[in-house]
């Protein structure tokens, strides 16, 4: 379905839910169904562009997509092989103009393309997610991005992603009913260009995650995860570094503390053979993790699946963005909060690294748990009035 917002929606459930049951019932009575989305094209692109709001109804969990005014409407039909989703594209602002729509109460992704209009698919169950990184798929040579939201009566989170790609650079913004306006998301001048550049001249095969369509365009650069899955990246490139950090607990005891403000509940890591054990206060195992490959560490999955509770999925998180930020071999409390410590390992993310240095204010979503910490591109307000997704400069 999503593939960028898969383990990231498990992590943000309990916030969400705890949100919900935490604010005063005025509060929540003040989201409305629908709140205006104002994008903005700043692009200095020619192009037309076109704006799609798709997603998950929060009431039914069934997939579908909302028109400019909100109104959602689930996806019919569909097949197998899966054939063509009706054209449910909304006409965008041209360079140097804006435009605001009506996003309503779901979760998922705001979509916009330029020059093209993205092709969909639907199967009986749903819709088929374009997947650039693989060679057949349609909207390969397509320029096109997406931010994630979640409305509901919680507020509004919203987020620039980087998780499977990057592409379009793009801003995002939240206005508070007091009129603060929050925003993430900026890259630095001409900083497109300037991080396409740095993952090309990054050596050990990075440059490949670079995209470039017929006419020199160079529409996106993968993440590594979809590197590998493309056969552009070798699927060991993290493994030394990964058995590094995992044999550092042979000797010594790894502390997690998962809740920033429950700094009482840790749990304690130890290897024992291919496998770190972790056991809380009382010494009780309560969970096991095997030694991940590369590709879980990228994706955050596999061996690091995240499951949705209070022990297991935290301690996979914090696992997780320790490994992508190669401190889990030097820091031995965890997770860590300072961005200086991060990426410092030879064998890193280098993917994840140029997108935070590139950004304003250095927080980006260069993989599914980067917000960790808090080092995430995130906008969120519980009453907010207008959404903002600005198509900056490139």
């Amino acid at each position: 379905m999503f593939s960028s917002l898969k383990s990231r929606a498990l992590a943000v459930a309990l916030m969400l839910l705890c949100s919900l049951l935490l604010a005063p019932h005025d509060a929540l009575a003040a989201v409305p169904q629908t709140i205006p989305l104002t994008i903005k094209n700043t692009s200095g692109r020619g192009e037309a562009v076109w704006i799609y709001v798709l997603g998950e109804s929060l009431t039914t969990r069934r997939l579908g997509y909302a028109d400019a005014n909100g109104q959602f409407r689930e996806w019919s039909g569909g097949s197998i092989p899966p054939s063509p989703a009706p054209d449910v594209s909304i006409p965008g602002p041209g360079n140097g103009q804006t435009k605001t729509i009506q996003i309503p109460k779901l979760s998922g992704r705001i979509y916009f393309s330029f020059g093209e209009k993205i092709r969909f698919f639907l199967t009986p169950t749903g819709l088929v997610q374009p997947a650039p990184w693989n060679p057949s798929d349609p909207n390969r040579n397509i320029l096109f991005d997406w931010s994630e939201y979640t409305l509901n009566d919680g507020g509004l989170w919203l987020n620039s992603s980087q998780v499977d790609m990057f592409s379009v650079p793009h801003a995002v913004g939240v206005k508070s009913a007091n009129g603060t306006v929050k925003n993430t998301g900026h890259l630095v001048s001409n900083g497109r260009n300037r991080l396409l550049d740095a993952i090309k001249n990054q050596p050990g095969g990075w440059a490949s995650l670079i995209h470039t369509r017929s006419d020199g365009l160079r529409i996106r650069a993968l993440a590594p995860g979809k590197g590998i899955d493309a056969g552009v990246l070798s699927p060991t490139i993290m493994d030394s570094y990964i058995t590094k950090a995992w044999d550092a607990y042979r000797t010594r005891t790894l502390t997690v503390i998962p809740f920033s403000n429950q700094p009482s509940t840790r749990f304690y890591g130890r290897t024992q053979g291919n496998a770190m054990v972790f056991t809380n206060g009382a010494g009780q195992t309560v969970a096991t993790f095997q030694k991940p490959s590369t590709s879980n560490v990228f994706g955050c999955d596999g061996n690091l699946h995240a499951p949705n509770d209070e022990v297991v999925g935290p301690i996979a998180r914090t696992l997780c963005a320790a490994l992508n930020r190669t401190t889990l071999d030097r820091i031995s409390t965890q997770p860590s909060t300072d961005a200086s410590q991060f990426y410092q390992d030879v064998v890193t993310n280098h993917y994840a690294r140029k997108i935070h240095n590139h950004m304003v204010d250095g927080k980006a979503y260069a993989f599914a748990f980067d917000d960790v910490g808090g080092f995430e591109s995130l906008v969120h307000d519980g009453n907010p009035i207008e959404a903002y997704v600005t198509l900056t400069s490139f």
